[in-house]
């Protein structure tokens, strides 16, 4: 079984130049918390600074990632690269950690945090920031 250092270290690698398009940008951050019990929507809110009147909407990994590790036949060959990147750390975050989903917060300019819970009882994961208008 990896260490929590040992999954961070592969996080950050599989993390390495990627980026989750929406209607904007946004690199992955590797995210480790410790001594949380659930990532409640309080919490998330907390992390991203939002009003506790914001929604809090919670999916799959796979769903989350679904466009950005698909192999359309649309995608150019730098596309089905990223693409195939993203299968990776998909396969990574849920091979290693347990209960992962994705937690969207907030409206628009949206916080993401896709997080399981690792073997010490962490979270770890990746967040990243996606714009839906």
């Amino acid at each position: 079984m990896k260490s929590d250092d040992q999954l961070i270290d592969e996080l950050r690698e599989a993390t390495r130049g990627l980026l989750l398009m929406s209607e904007s940008d946004y690199p992955l951050e590797v995210v480790r918390w410790e001594g949380v019990a659930e990532p409640a929507p309080d919490f998330l809110r907390g992390l991203s600074g939002h009003a506790g009147t914001e929604p809090v909407e919670t999916q799959s990994a796979e769903e989350f990632f679904r466009a950005a590790a698909s192999e359309a036949e649309w995608k150019g060959a730098g596309e089905l690269a990223a693409a195939r990147k993203f299968q990776t750390l998909l396969r990574l975050l849920e091979e290693n950690l347990s209960g992962v989903r994705a937690f969207r917060v907030g409206t628009i300019n949206m916080p993401v945090y896709v997080v399981g819970r690792s073997a010490s009882g962490a979270w770890l994961g990746v967040s990243t920031r996606i714009v839906e208008t």
